[in-house]
């Protein structure tokens, strides 16, 4: 159950915090006032994409927060994606900001494909324009299989992966209707292939062994040679080289013939510096006797490097993949190598795929037919309570030319809201207003077959008025009896259905324009039924219609 809602800095709300409760929960308010931001900030909470542009202009981001009590498939959903467990409450949050938005349940980032697999065990929200979907009969398959799932089990996962094996034999079958040239180029091709990556006798992780002892070998190389470098700078055996510099220096001021302190004191550096080289060199000496060289080994490593890198060009980024893409390409070879076997081959596997696949999908006919006669019967059943006093509603259920994911049925809803009228295809004859309590109906009953615990509905009553008004009302409240319901509301009747009525208001200061909202009290809801019915004529009359709807409401849901 949707415990609490706080959305801040979001379009026109600047901050607002709703409490839900159990039963029927009604918002309404004035065109314009903000109700579609409602069901849009749960949308967004729930993972729906969501537009920079929803932030309000004088602040950085939008937030929204939504509060569940916990149900038994949720917990196990945040056990298995490793999910904090707080008490028996789940708090989902999305910050959008300029740049990025981000996600959280518990206080623990996620991603949105995991936030809408937890969520889908929580609430299920019918939009506006949803019962347009039953315009498409692609569409009806759904719903009969939505209604039959725990009959169904696992059946339609194990069709829908043996039906995506068959797609694949298939192709492979199609590969092998080649002319004899093109096979010949390709096994020749393949034979190339296969025989360099074979050759090249490749070992798991070698390349990566191989890089570790190259990049060692080639630091003692670097230094080895950097050090030749400095012990030429420095030796003796150059006419350019430090050492023969000095020695030069030490014969030149040897020729010097003087008492005078400072040339002996040059003469003493000069001797300290050809010693200090000497020891340098002595140093340089010592190093490089301790370094392994092994050149024939670094060219050898570098060599197979090479190899191995041109491999990996051509045909993966790591051995691991080239010997995936060798086993694929070897596959390939025998097909064509074994061209009439591997077809013949193909053909049996094909046939006994299909012949399970057959077998199956009449397994999943005949519970959706079993389920199919409940199901219409329901159907009818909650039409008429919705005021479809002469309804027929058939589900015809036929064979398809060809079996597909789905299996061998033609699915048709079919539907006669007049005397003697025999029943036609739903999508040709039911207008807006029908549909959407068509839809309803279809919700009312799923609902009672599922865990989900919040239903919500924006604006499920379009194009309805009067008794069918009514009508709704008393089927939304007849659902919230064992769901919790969130309902936007145009109508009276609905509103005055609800157990918690809430007033969605628009309000503007000089600075800018708010959206607020509040739960009414009794006296508060007469006050808004006055407007609903009347606009804002509220005479005696209009106040003691309001006040007879609440008391009839009351009345209908003893």
């Amino acid at each position: 159950m949707l415990l609490n809602l706080h959305v801040k800095n979001m379009a026109l709300i600047r901050e607002i915090d709703v409490d839900f409760k159990d039963g029927l929960n009604v918002f309404t308010g004035e065109t314009g006032a903000g109700k579609s931001l409602i069901l849009g900030s749960l949308n967004i909470a729930l993972g729906q994409k969501a537009s920079k542009d929803i932030i309000r202009e004088d602040a950085e981001y939008a937030l929204v927060e939504l509060t569940f009590s916990m149900n038994e498939k949720s917990r196990e959903k945040l056990v298995d994606n490793d999910i904090t467990v707080d008490e028996d409450c789940i708090v989902v949050s999305r910050k959008i900001m300029r740049n990025r938005s981000v996600a959280k349940v518990n206080g623990e980032t996620v991603n949105v494909s995991v936030l809408k697999d937890i969520m889908s065990d929580l609430v299920d929200i019918h939009g506006q324009h949803e019962h347009q979907s039953l315009l498409y009969k692609e569409n009806y398959i759904k719903i009969l299989d939505e209604y039959s799932k725990k009959d169904l089990g696992n059946l339609l996962e194990e069709l829908k992966k043996e039906y995506s094996e068959y797609i694949k034999l298939k192709a492979q079958l199609e590969e092998l209707d080649i002319d004899d040239k093109k096979r010949a180029r390709d096994i020749e091709f393949l034979k190339f292939e296969v025989n360099e990556i074979e050759n090249a006798n490749l070992e798991a992780n070698e390349d990566v062994l191989i890089e570790e002892e190259f990049k060692k070998i080639s630091e003692n190389s670097s230094l080895a040679d950097t050090l030749s470098n400095i012990e030429m700078c420095l030796g003796f055996s150059d006419n350019s080289s430090a050492g023969n510099s000095v020695a030069n220096a030490i014969s030149a001021i040897n020729n010097i013939h003087s008492d005078n302190q400072d040339v002996e004191n040059i003469k003493n550096s000069i001797y300290d510096l050809e010693d200090l080289l000497r020891t340098t060199l002595s140093d340089i000496e010592r190093l490089k006797s301790g370094i392994s060289l092994d050149r024939e080994r670094e060219n050898l490593l570098e060599s197979r490097l090479d190899e191995i890198n041109k491999l990996k060009i051509k045909y993966g980024q790591s051995i691991e993949e080239i010997n995936d893409y060798l086993e694929n390409q070897k596959k390939e070879l025998d097909l064509l190598l074994n061209f009439e076997e591997n077809k013949e081959k193909l053909k049996s596997e094909i046939f006994n795929l299909e012949k399970k696949l057959h077998e199956k999908a009449l397994k999943i006919s005949s519970i959706r037919k079993n389920n199919a006669e409940i199901l219409q019967k329901l159907v009818e059943d909650a039409l008429k309570d919705l005021n479809f006093m002469a309804v027929k509603f058939t589900i015809k259920i036929g064979e398809k030319e060809n079996i597909s994911a789905e299996g061998i049925d033609d699915i048709e809803f079919l539907v006669s809201t007049n005397v003697g009228m025999e029943p036609k295809p739903l999508r040709n004859v039911a207008s807006g207003g029908e549909l959407s309590r068509i839809m309803l109906a279809l919700k009312s009953i799923l609902a009672g077959n599922d865990d989900i615990d919040t239903l919500i509905f924006d604006e499920i009553d379009t194009g309805i008025s009067g008794i069918t008004a009514l009508k709704v009302a008393e089927k939304m409240s007849l659902i919230s009896r064992n769901h919790q319901v969130i309902c936007i509301s145009h109508l009276s009747q609905i509103a005055a259905m609800a157990d918690s009525h809430y007033l969605i208001e628009k309000k503007a200061d000089d600075n800018s324009t708010i959206t607020s909202i509040k739960l009414l009290s009794y006296d508060e809801r007469v006050d808004e039924l006055v407007r609903i019915n009347s606009g804002f004529n509220k005479t005696d009359a209009a106040i003691n219609q309001a006040k007879e709807m609440l008391e009839s409401a009351r009345n209908s849901k003893k």
